[in-house]
């Protein structure tokens, strides 16, 4: 079966297994899934991901992060271009999340990175998601 946005699936179980203070959620994996969970584990919203082989398709598993007393690390995702209306900035526009408090993930012509690289690689791109 085959998912019209396997982003948003992603971004909604991550979201789903935060807010219910699960320790690890698994999803089928893909190359730019793998990519914004590396970018999740660089700016420290996700403890670990790893990619586990199996068939048909491998899984990708992510150990969540959660603070002293169960404090949440990642209080709000939200998907921003979708596959029905895509959203782009060029690189003087690029989005900054809660005054830069919180990430934005770009899918640019050198690959997907945060804003803050984009901005200093001085690309643009598609805007997927906020993190914060």
């Amino acid at each position: 079966m085959s998912m019209t946005d396997p982003i948003a699936d992603m971004l909604t179980r991550v979201r789903n297994a935060n807010s219910a203070f699960q320790s690890s959620v698994s999803m089928p994996s893909s190359k730019k899934l793998v990519e914004i969970a590396r970018i999740m584990k660089e700016e420290g919203y996700i403890t670990e991901y790893v990619v586990k082989p199996a068939e048909p398709q491998a899984t990708l598993e992510i150990t969540l992060k959660y603070g002293p007393r169960k404090k949440r690390t990642i209080t709000g995702i939200r998907r921003i271009s979708k596959p029905g209306l895509r959203v782009y900035a060029k690189k003087d526009e690029l989005p900054r999340v809660l005054g830069g408090l919180g990430i934005a993930v770009i899918s640019t012509s050198h690959g997907v990175m945060t804003e803050k690289k984009a901005r200093s690689a001085g690309v643009g791109g598609e805007v997927i998601a906020y993190i914060w």
